[in-house]
């Protein structure tokens, strides 16, 4: 394919390709559905919602610890062999959900085992991929590729909610499993490329020569040891851990919140979509903002909201108020992972980009998981959620604040202007 310039960019495939991974795989049925499968696996095991909230903990703790490793195999190895490997094996333990009995030890097991697995499928592997094929149009690409796991938030709940009613949470979970080794498994195999070069082409489709002008060079930025001394790293990481922590908690309980306050199953399955409304606004809206401004004010913007969102949850006395503080604590969630990716290229490049990208994505992810079962054990103990929400929204304006102390990008995004002057001086 050197050479050939084709009208779409094999590039939008790939992101096409990774979206269609993150939608497919486990995280948006074993995180986003959570909330409605909260009650129903409280009353078969006889267990609080603390103790129950304790199993997604386990699942993200898994993922936390996983996920540096999962970083280290992909800078090692490529994104490629990690992503499918993790894939099967993430559906062979789906299927076997059909096992677990109603001891609450064998859930903590079954959801522990996902996890450990899950870090190779987390959006650490995707945006590897994506960060390789372009460096100007990086936060569109990483953006879009986004919606993939905001689309699982908003549909995942309601079909989860369905199935659940219907067959039961252990044939659902099979189900996901199934559609993971004979969907998921086959379109990754056959669509995603790791790097552009390997079939001819050029980050964000540009002709070679200006690739070699103004193109991202995959061996620059930071290492590892050299990253996690920086002031940068650590309120890049703190900042994530308490939006996390925050946005979790909300997003695991939302559904019981609302049910407490009178709605039925319906009504929470649809404010845990509204979760997902404003996760795909999230994840499209900061991809297109980050290639136009700097990005840790977008993240301060995005993060602000967040707070609101959590601080009108704790208001919320109608079910019109509650469903837009969902929006607002959606778009958080949907913001959050791609601002990480693409504020870690930004700041650190492309050398480490796994592993940095791994340890703060596992931050993430323990924090996600505490933040979900101290909001349950807070709930056990005095009945109510209210002292926990005003917690979370000010650790949601803290971690905005963070983002502006960041200082300006080690490694900012190639001028337009070096493009296409390289462009001019091409052969016609």
């Amino acid at each position: 394919m050197s050479g050939i310039h084709p009208r779409w960019f094999y590039g939008w495939w790939v992101v096409l390709t990774c979206a269609l991974g993150l939608f497919l795989g486990p995280i948006p049925t074993m995180v986003f559905s959570f909330g409605v499968c909260l009650k129903p696996l409280a009353r078969e095991f006889h267990a609080g919602r603390g103790a129950v909230s304790l199993a997604l903990t386990f699942f993200t703790i898994a993922i936390g610890i996983g996920a540096p490793l999962a970083g280290r195999l992909i800078d090692r190895f490529g994104a490629r062999k990690v992503i499918l490997s993790a894939n099967v094996l993430v559906g062979l333990i789906l299927l076997a959900a059909n096992f677990c009995s109603e001891r609450i030890w064998q859930l903590y097991l079954f959801y522990l085992s996902l996890g450990i697995f899950s870090s190779g499928l987390t959006p650490i592997s995707y945006c590897w991929v994506v960060s390789r094929w372009f460096d100007r149009h990086r936060g569109l690409a990483l953006g879009l590729m986004m919606l993939g796991l905001g689309s699982g938030a908003l549909l995942m709940p309601p079909i989860a909610q369905a199935l659940i009613a219907r067959f039961g949470w252990r044939l659902t979970f099979a189900v996901v499993g199934a559609v993971i080794l004979t969907v998921t498994v086959p379109i990754l195999t056959r669509f995603l490329i790791e790097k552009p070069e390997s079939i001819g082409l050029w980050p964000d489709g540009a002709p070679r020569g200006a690739v070699i002008s103004a193109g991202p060079d995959v061996d620059a930025g930071l290492s590892w040891s050299q990253a996690w001394r920086t002031e940068t790293f650590w309120l890049l990481f703190c900042a994530v851990v308490l939006v996390s922590a925050s946005v979790q908690a909300c997003f695991a309980h939302g559904a019981a919140i609302l049910a407490d306050r009178g709605a039925t199953a319906q009504v929470a399955a649809v404010a845990t979509s509204l979760f997902g409304a404003g996760l795909l606004v999230g994840r499209s809206g900061s991809g297109y903002l980050l290639d136009r401004f700097f990005a840790p004010r977008v993240a301060a913007l995005i993060f602000a909201c967040t707070a609101v969102g959590i601080g009108l949850l704790r208001v919320a006395a109608s079910h019109p108020l509650a469903f837009v503080a969902a929006f607002f604590i959606g778009i958080g969630q949907g913001a959050e992972v791609d601002i990480m990716a693409y504020l870690i290229s930004r700041y650190f490049g492309l050398r480490s980009f796994g592993l940095i990208y791994g340890f703060i994505f596992g931050g993430f992810g323990l924090a996600g998981g505490l933040g979900a079962y101290v909001m349950g054990a807070s709930y056990d103990a005095t009945g109510s959620y209210r002292l926990m929400l005003i917690m979370f929204c000010l650790a949601s304006f803290l971690g905005a604040a963070f983002m502006l102390r960041l200082g300006p990008y080690r490694h900012g995004a190639a001028p337009v202007e070096e493009s296409s002057a390289a462009l001019d001086a091409l052969p016609t």
